[in-house]
């Protein structure tokens, strides 16, 4: 370690940041009281179980249904409008859940105007009809999978899209029809691909807590809410989180065990199979098919959403709303320039050293995506919270000044839980950008005279500047739409879009929230349609979500 040894220390520091919640929480959840733990475990912890796993069967499957339904359509057969539905059944990622979750209850709600027409058309009375309700668990299934399935959808069609013509002539040769070689060869060989997304859509169910604490589920989100809030009780907040975060650890071994048949794949040089075009009642019901995802994850809340926020244009014109928009920009700017500049260091401190050190590090940095941001949220306010109590008391008592709360009544505390959930994204990024500057090209500037340092800032960066604004883009974006960490750190009278429109949902006032949510789709399509561009003809391990999360190599970096 005695070479490039400053750049050890700022891997080490960095991943550090990461680890810090992982050890509190760990540290809190053994010094417990049991008592609690009792109370916890005789009468919610089994209802959290259930309805947790229960929401993750219920997406896994209605994920899987129209993730991979919708890539074999697109991949396998041509019809009008396959180009366009390429890219567009990416557009439910910029709908976070929660918004899409106050969209369909102003639409499906008993006041909605759907119920409302029911009774008016058929003249019942509340109670007279049966209604699906949307505030429950199937709800809440309903909501996470539409938004979710393009994880599925954006990993099953990359792995069909690069299996070759060879095995559709075998497939012939063998005497299978095009359904049953399906099943028998290009599903079994995408599995890997479509475990990975699968995993991260359940990722990203248990890390939801808006759109079930809206829906009335008792997940381990809203468990840690409540017992964190309700109880006053941090430590049995913090025993919660650490079996959040088991389900979470089972979730990347899988992906990562599944991940290693990727081998089945064929060359990336083979040619690609041949669609088959589509005509008359064929082409309509696979254009149904398709426009069904879109129309549901995407189109219908975003109409709602936009029709609310017509009606509450004057909006535009208040203060308080530009407040909002100042406020979120401010953190998610300060966030994506702090999180680019770590990645930064990070990732060429590993193209300097190449060790196993720097390697772990990296992969501890990872793992940060895949934690919860309300666990993060508990993380990290308690050592913050430590800090400025002990830093207080000992200038109380020896100077007899208080310096109040530094970090933890801030925005910096806020900007350290995203940097923890939100530093592996755009290291997976910056780590692209160096992965495709050959090494002769460092070997060279430093024989000009160069320094390490200054490699970096002449050499690399300029090349790397797509790589770059791909981080920073990506990385404000999820900051503008993380709701539990901001909800739980945010300082004494400040908001931000995504506060503000949880606030105002959970009051009933839908209508009002309709601004705040549809800024922050809007700025949210902006990575999608980068995504939709980059990974037209990707390889499948070039975007792998999961894997970014799970394996240090750039070779699995995001688009």
């Amino acid at each position: 370690m005695t070479r490039h040894f400053n750049w050890y220390i700022i891997s080490a520091i960095v991943a550090s940041l990461v680890l810090l919640p992982l050890l509190t929480l760990t540290w809190l959840s053994a010094s417990a009281n049991s008592e609690l733990w009792g109370h916890l475990a005789n009468t919610v912890l089994a209802d959290y179980v259930v309805s947790s796993l229960s929401l993750m069967l219920g997406v896994a499957l209605l994920t899987s249904l129209l993730g991979i339904g919708s890539a074999l359509l697109v991949t396998q057969y041509h019809f009008k409008g396959v180009n366009f539905f390429h890219w567009a059944l990416l557009l439910p990622l910029a709908m976070p859940a929660y918004i899409t979750a106050y969209s369909y209850t102003g639409l499906l709600d008993v006041a909605g105007p759907i119920q409302s027409l029911l009774r008016t058309h058929f003249e019942l009375s509340y109670g007279q009809y049966w209604f699906p309700e949307i505030r429950s668990l199937g709800g809440a299934i309903f909501v996470l999978s539409f938004v979710l399935y393009p994880y599925v959808y954006l990993m099953a069609r990359a792995s069909f899209m690069e299996q070759s013509q060879h095995l559709r002539e075998v497939a012939q040769l063998l005497g299978y029809s095009r359904r049953k070689a399906f099943f028998r060869i290009t599903l079994p060989i995408a599995r890997p691909a479509i475990i990975a997304g699968i995993s991260l859509a359940l990722m990203e169910t248990l890390a939801d807590f808006g759109a079930v604490s809206y829906f009335g589920v008792n997940s381990f989100t809203t468990g840690i809410f409540r017992t964190w809030y309700g109880l006053d009780s941090v430590e049995g907040a913090a025993q919660l989180a650490m079996i959040l975060l088991s389900f979470v650890v089972v979730l990347l071994a899988l992906e990562k065990s599944s991940r290693k048949r990727a081998a089945y794949h064929g060359k990336k040089t083979a040619k690609p199979g041949q669609a088959e075009h589509l005509s008359g009642k064929k082409q309509a019901l696979a254009i149904a098919l398709v426009c069904t995802p879109l129309l549901l994850g995407f189109i219908i809340p975003c109409a709602q959403l936009s029709y609310w926020a017509i009606k509450n244009i004057e909006q535009l014109a208040s203060a308080e709303f530009w407040q909002l928009v100042a406020n979120t920009l401010l953190l998610a700017s300060i966030t994506a320039c702090v999180a680019l500049f770590l990645a930064l260091l990070v990732a060429y401190s590993h193209r300097l050293n190449q060790s196993k050190f720097t390697s772990i590090s990296k992969g501890i940095i990872g793992l940060g995506y895949a934690i919860p941001g309300l666990v993060i949220a508990v993380g990290v306010l308690i050592p913050l919270a430590y800090f400025d109590n002990t830093l207080d008391g000992w200038l109380r008592s020896n100077f007899n000044y208080s310096s109040g709360l530094l970090i933890s009544g801030t925005i910096a505390a806020l900007v350290i839980a995203y940097l923890v959930r939100f530093l592996a994204v755009a290291l997976k990024s910056v780590d692209s950008g160096l992965g495709s500057i050959h090494p002769n090209m460092d070997q060279a500037a430093r024989s000009l005279g160069l320094s390490p340092f200054g490699v970096l800032r002449q050499v690399h960066l300029p090349i790397m500047k797509g790589s770059i604004l791909t981080g920073l883009l990506i990385v404000f974006v999820d900051v503008m739409k993380e709701l539990p960490a901001t909800l739980v750190l945010r300082p004494f009278n400040f908001n931000t879009l995504a506060v503000r429109a949880y606030e105002l949902a959970s009051d009933e006032r839908l209508a009002d929230a309709a601004l705040p949510s549809i800024a922050i789709v809007l700025v949210g399509l902006l990575p999608v349609i980068l995504l939709s561009r980059v990974t037209r003809i990707s390889n499948i391990s070039r975007i792998s979500p999961v894997a970014r999360i799970s394996s240090g190599s750039p070779k699995t970096s995001a688009a």
